[in-house]
């Protein structure tokens, strides 16, 4: 007559908290940086910023080293390689000093950058660059 119901177990997970992780201005921080969140840099960041979330560089922020994001705004300034596996957005008057790797890029007029785009799959640009250095390490044996 009464049965007992059994309630299923929750499986841990990990959840999103919604929150960002902020450079402040007049902050500047020295180091390799990585997140599974967001990042707002409005300050000074010397080294390599890396997360598997959305990147943005205000429009007083300065990053000083290689970004590898799953997409990145930027208004100010990057000094380094970029690398976004989907949408950058280069706005405003940012300017990035470096080789761009993204799938989707948006330039808007008043933005500039110094170096080479590679736009496609960010995958593919890696394998590539693999494949190419297991060429030339193989000619070289030779």
């Amino acid at each position: 007559m009464f049965t007992q119901k059994s309630t299923p177990i929750m499986k841990e997970k990990e959840t999103d908290s919604g929150a960002a992780t902020i450079i402040a201005p007049g902050t500047e921080i020295t180091g390799h940086i990585e997140s599974k969140g967001d990042i707002r840099v409005d300050g000074v960041l010397n080294g390599n910023l890396v997360t598997t979330a959305k990147v943005l560089v205000g429009a007083d922020g300065v990053i000083k080293g290689d970004v590898d994001a799953a997409q990145a705004d930027v208004l100010g300034k990057i000094q380094g390689n970029v690398k976004v596996k989907d949408l950058l957005y280069l706005r405003g008057n940012c300017h990035v000093q470096g080789n761009i790797h993204t799938a989707q890029l948006q330039v808007d007029a008043t933005a500039s950058f110094n170096g080479e785009c590679h736009m496609g799959p960010v995958a593919n640009v890696v394998e590539l660059k693999k494949e190419a250095s297991t060429d030339a390490w193989q000619a070289a044996e030779n």
